[in-house]
């Protein structure tokens, strides 16, 4: 097992694919032969980013999405076939990066965190941690993010607290159990295939 505490200053600002807004980019993964990192060759992404105001999602070909509201409430994602409920915090919803999806703020401006990955690359999760206790984690990536105020959890028997805005990185080669013991996180979880 190996942890990395990535704190707000070490994250980098981007701007979103389609250019109509910044994100904060907390952690990622690129392939390993490719000269830059790109939309082209990620693996798997999770960042932050304020909605401020109605507008299209980005184009996203092969790319699979996991989004939750963690600040603000009210916001829909509109696509021509469904919609996707999130006016409720930390409520999950997926999606694919193809899907043309342009958004509805019905109480004002929200902050979400994403969770991408390479279709067919990773398998990803995204979940509320918001009541104590454990929780399984299997072999892969897993980042625990403090949204709002310190976070307290045990892993294995290790006791870490994660500052508001910080997030543990875990990288586990075999399974292991995570308890939430006081605080607000979200548990994004990466496990590459092939």
């Amino acid at each position: 097992m190996k942890t990395t505490l990535l704190r707000p200053e070490d994250y980098t600002r981007s701007p979103w694919k389609n250019g109509g807004g910044i994100f904060t980019d907390i952690a990622g993964a690129y392939r390993a032969d490719s000269p830059v990192k790109d939309w082209n060759c990620l693996l798997w992404r999770f960042a932050s980013t304020p909605v401020v105001a109605p507008g299209p999602f980005s184009h996203m070909p092969g790319i699979d999405r996991l989004q939750m509201v963690v600040k603000g409430r009210g916001l829909v994602l509109k696509s021509p076939t469904q919609e996707f409920d999130e006016r409720e915090p930390f409520t999950t919803v997926r999606f694919t990066g193809e899907l043309e999806i342009v958004t509805a703020l019905e109480e004002g401006p929200v902050e979400v965190v994403n969770l991408m990955a390479r279709r067919g690359a990773a398998e990803i999760e995204l979940a509320a941690l918001r009541e104590p206790g454990e929780r399984p984690l299997s072999a892969g990536t897993h980042l625990v993010y403090a949204v709002s105020g310190d976070c307290s959890i045990r892993l294995n028997s290790e006791d870490i607290v994660i500052p508001d805005g910080s997030t543990l990185k875990v990288e586990l080669a075999g399974p292991s159990t995570l308890k939430l013991v006081s605080g607000l996180a979200v548990l994004a979880s990466i496990r590459l295939v092939g």
